[in-house]
């Protein structure tokens, strides 16, 4: 019999298409509150991303709901010309947002893909959001194959550490490990300034029915000295083709402890980028020092301090144990010859 699973609110409620209208689920205060930032313009969606509004796979949906937006903004300009500017404004300013991740620039550009398509309709809104929310299935289809994929390393009493948070890989993951009856635990480090970990983690795997424990950012090391830890699974925010784990701020530290105590380390990520073969491909971001010195909105570091807040760190292949994508479970060094075809994107924060 097909075990049931719950899947948390993060899943399929983070972004809404309504009315002409984008409507983003405001992660910085979820689940403490439930509050929705309405965009009705492109740079309304851009500034939401770039805020932390929303982030992991939030973007993914958000950028390419922003194309909507530029629909509605195009729809009465007259000429194909036109209109085609209109989108690639608003598709160069969603790109630019966030440049670690590439999953932004996927979505965009697997929607810009089409749209020469569909410029002369008079139903120029309708038909973009169509072309989006085949993308989000399309997305949301190839999360399960990767889950499945993950879900086979995970063992019954296995207590699972991951850091921050990745909607279509963790949840994914925890849901497919469910419906093999498999028995877990799961740990989220808080992962500081945004506590994506302790909030968005914690919650949505507590939703689905798994028992959750929350540890501060410096407690993996003591946590798996302890013995509290069997696994090390986090998303990514992009692999590169030779099997460097970019991801967020502190990974990097678990995978060192990680390999200290002979802990296995899986780093998943719906397909590796084969354009960055290593880290100085990828563009790191580094963002707003002042971010550091506040938490939930109150400052918590002394007047006197200044901070530092490099957004990614960079874990190299030799620290990773697998990679858990949508097309199998490879060696890091092993992963151009695994793949095949096309499982676009990645998500974290």
């Amino acid at each position: 019999m097909a075990i049931e699973v719950n899947m948390p609110t993060l899943h399929d409620k983070s972004v809404l298409i309504e009315d002409r209208k984008v409507r983003i689920l405001d992660r910085r205060v979820f689940p403490l509150q439930v509050e929705y930032v309405e965009c009705s313009a492109v740079e309304e969606v851009a500034v939401a991303i770039e805020d932390m509004v929303t982030q992991s796979g939030g973007p993914y949906y958000a950028a390419s709901a922003g194309l909507v937006l530029a629909a509605a903004a195009a729809e009465p300009l007259s000429g194909r010309d036109a209109r085609q500017a209109c989108f690639e404004r608003a598709a160069r300013r969603l790109i630019a947002t966030r440049p670690t991740n590439n999953m932004i620039l996927t979505a965009v550009s697997r929607v810009m893909d089409s749209v020469p398509g569909i410029l002369d309709r008079d139903d120029l809104v309708a038909a973009t959001e169509h072309l989006v929310l085949d993308l989000w299935a399309e997305h949301r289809a190839q999360g399960v194959f990767l889950g499945e994929h993950a879900a086979g390393l995970i063992a019954d009493g296995d207590t699972i550490l991951t850091h921050c948070w990745g909607e279509s890989t963790i949840m994914e993951t925890v849901a497919a490990a469910l419906r093999q009856g498999k028995k877990f635990q799961v740990m989220c480090s808080e992962t500081r300034p945004y506590l994506q970990g302790s909030r968005l983690t914690a919650h949505s795997v507590g939703e689905m029915g798994v028992a959750v424990t929350v540890i501060t950012d410096n407690m993996g090391a003591a946590a798996m000295d302890a013995g509290k830890v069997s696994r090390l699974m986090t998303a990514a925010d992009r692999i590169t083709g030779a099997g460097h784990v970019v991801n967020k701020v502190g990974t990097l530290q678990l995978a060192i402890a990680a390999r200290h105590f002979g802990i296995p380390f899986t780093a998943m990520v719906k397909r590796p980028d084969f354009t960055a073969m290593t880290p100085a491909d990828v563009p790191m971001e580094m963002r707003d020092p002042d971010e550091v010195l506040h938490c939930l909105g109150r400052r918590t570091a002394s007047p006197l301090a200044q901070g530092w807040y490099p957004a990614f760190d960079v874990t190299p292949p030799e620290l990773v144990t697998n990679i858990a994508t949508c097309e199998g479970v490879f060696a890091p060094g092993a992963l151009r010859a695994g793949h095949r075809v096309g499982c676009a994107g990645a998500d974290n924060g």
